[in-house]
């Protein structure tokens, strides 16, 4: 991935997070980017000029007009940008920026660009899932711009949730994404690939389920690589906070393995390549009860039941599709994958141990092996986006044998 000499437009808004702005900016700075700050005004209450200046080589603007009277021309801007970064975008800034409401040098330059525009929202939980702010951005994806999700952590307020703006790392990582997808053959296309993401949850009354804890980072990373290479991508992800608004990708919502075994058999027959990547519970209640579970003993038995095996299924129904699994172990890794891959009538299948710092659920890097029937290979730790590129170089290299 190279950004060298890229333009990048860096858009600062008044939230405590825009201290995290010093390291963004190094990060770019040392990878080969040009890069330009501009702030509305209340972001000089959390981080001064001058570091920013100091930081990206160029003056920092914050007004249309300089002290001597200089315009600061927002169109220039605009036009100079390869990309622009709006970071933090508190929930001011992005109203104003959906709904047009032009008071600050940012948001003129904003409306006057023509480049993609990546919003890495940052403020408290309670106004991140406040319906203005959902609906918000669902208009911003709507208008083609690119969201980093806010992190979960603990927030300027004392609280804990969803709010942390996504560290300095991952959005370099994003931009540096974007440009290699921009830049990448498209190597895929005409291809259908389906990928599975995230968990299902298994109801047991209104209020709760059976779960487990993965996010679906490792799924639509898969499905934004697989898109950036010409794929028409099937996206069918259990309950997660990852988003995606590639134009090659269409997601289906599911929550249960039943919906998600559903679903899957939509689309199966058709595709050409598919990579279950799913986090699916083996088991679900036998009942579900209607109304929430009183607290009444100091035990519970709950009777399971075995959920439909969605990836078995799938390597019975196989006919031209190649077939990815994946296996998630604490014990026995490898041989345990390998038994998977014959059972389950896989091409290849991804590995991964909760024994390796790094690897597994929530986390933003992964460490693998990718196993064949007669292969076994082994990568490094790797963040989940190098990861997919990864898995999907060596799909392709055994499609062409």
């Amino acid at each position: 991935m190279n950004i060298q000499g890229k333009k990048i437009l860096i858009c600062v808004s008044g939230g405590i997070a825009a201290y995290k702005i010093n390291y963004l900016i190094r990060n770019l700075i040392k990878k080969g980017a040009e890069v330009q700050i501009l702030m509305t005004p209340s972001a000089e209450h959390f981080v001064s000029k001058l570091t920013l200046s100091t930081l990206s080589k160029k003056p920092v603007f914050s007004e249309f007009y300089s002290e001597n009277g200089t315009w600061n021309n927002h169109v220039e801007f605009a036009l100079w940008a390869d990309l622009i970064v709006v970071a933090p975008c508190t929930a001011n800034t992005l109203s104003k920026m959906v709904h047009g409401i032009c008071d600050n040098l940012v948001i003129a330059t904003y409306l006057s660009a023509k480049c993609p525009i990546f919003i890495v929202p940052a403020m408290d939980l309670d106004m991140y899932q406040h319906p203005s702010t959902r609906q918000n951005l669902e208009m911003a994806e709507d208008f083609g711009h690119f969201i980093i999700p806010a992190e979960d952590g603990e927030l300027a307020s004392g609280l804990s949730g969803q709010g942390r703006m996504a560290e300095p790392e991952t959005i370099a990582e994003k931009i540096e994404a974007f440009f290699n997808a921009a830049s990448q053959p498209k190597s895929w296309t005409g291809k259908t690939v389906l990928i599975t993401a995230g968990p299902t949850y298994e109801a047991l009354d209104p209020v709760r389920f059976i779960g487990n804890h993965s996010s679906g980072k490792m799924g639509f990373s898969l499905a934004e690589a697989a898109a950036n290479r010409g794929a028409k991508v099937i996206l069918i992800s259990g309950p997660s906070s990852q988003t995606t608004n590639h134009q090659n990708i269409e997601i289906h919502h599911v929550i249960s393995a039943k919906e998600m075994f559903a679903e899957v058999f939509k689309y199966y027959e058709n595709c050409d390549i598919a990579i279950a990547s799913a986090a699916v519970a083996d088991y679900a209640p036998k009942e579900v009860a209607l109304e929430k579970i009183k607290k009444n003993d100091e035990s519970l038995t709950i009777e399971l039941v075995k959920n439909p095996d969605i990836l078995k299924t799938m390597g019975e129904r196989k006919n031209h599709q190649f077939l990815v699994g994946f296996a998630l172990e604490t014990q026995h890794e490898e041989e345990n994958a390998k038994t998977k891959l014959e059972k389950k009538n896989l091409d290849m299948i991804v590995l991964n141990s909760l024994r390796d710092t790094g690897a597994g659920f929530k986390s933003d890097t992964n460490k693998i092996k990718i196993i064949t029937k007669t292969e076994v290979k082994e990568f490094n730790l790797k963040s989940k986006n190098e990861v997919a590129e990864d898995i999907l170089n060596f799909a392709e290299e055994q499609i062409l044998k």
